[in-house]
């Protein structure tokens, strides 16, 4: 994905916010929005495959929160027999208190990028994802530098897989076996595989090499998955 592709918001046409609104924890899901416009930050597939009615998209990131894949996907990306896994934030504060084995290679400042869409609210109503254990959370997001916004955050609304849900995985310590779960792993909507490798080199395409360490989670499994087929298609033509 080209991020120079998006375009970003000039200083006359600031964006219709959620006035007033207080930003809620992840742990406080969101029940009714009543506003014209929408900013959606989409941290998994939406940033590959955003909506075609996209008004406006702008690069930048959220902190306090981490980027895994430790949610399950019966519906997408696997079965309800065979759950795949897709990526979920968690909050730093509860991630911190976890096991992670990515954790050594995670920055204390470390932030989730994204570019943010604004679109119209039929695209985003609260109820839509509340399949397979997402809710509906306001995160406050910031620009990057490169979008030129007039705003230094702008609320977003984040559709989150919180640890109380029941298709959370929880932390994966075994990243060979995760890695293998997710290149065996197909859905309706496809292989597994290719909802990792899709979302890596748009995180690239995002935020370049330079930002990988705001990713190393990603960017690890990436590499792990295709080790795991190389050698695969090695057993395959021997």
């Amino acid at each position: 994905m080209d991020s120079s592709a998006f375009s970003t918001p000039s200083p006359s046409s600031t964006p219709l916010l959620l006035p007033n609104e207080r930003v809620r924890s992840l742990t406080e899901p969101v029940n009714e929005i009543s506003h014209n416009n929408f900013w959606i930050f989409g941290y998994g597939s939406l940033i590959f495959k955003p909506p075609p009615d996209v008004e406006m998209a702008v690069p930048g990131y959220i902190s306090g929160y981490i980027r895994r894949f430790w949610q399950k996907s019966h519906d997408h990306r696997g079965t309800p027999t065979a759950p795949g896994r897709v990526v979920t934030l968690i909050e730093r504060e509860y991630w911190e208190t976890l096991d992670d084995p990515h954790a050594k290679f995670e920055r204390p400042d470390s932030r989730t990028w994204d570019h943010p869409w604004k679109s119209a609210p039929c695209l985003c109503s609260v109820g839509s994802k509340r399949t397979n254990g997402y809710t509906v959370h306001l995160v406050p997001f910031s620009p990057s530098k490169s979008a030129a916004s007039p705003l230094s955050t702008i609320p977003t609304i984040v559709y989150i897989g919180t640890p109380d849900n029941d298709a959370f995985a929880g932390v994966e310590a075994d990243l060979d076996g995760l890695a293998k779960l997710i290149l065996t792993s197909k859905g309706p909507s496809g292989y597994n595989k290719e909802y990792l490798f899709k979302l890596g080199d748009a995180l690239v395409d995002l935020h370049g090499r330079d930002g990988e360490e705001d990713d190393y989670h990603v960017v690890d499994l990436v590499r792990r998955v295709k080790r795991l087929e190389a050698a695969e298609d090695e057993i395959i033509d021997n």
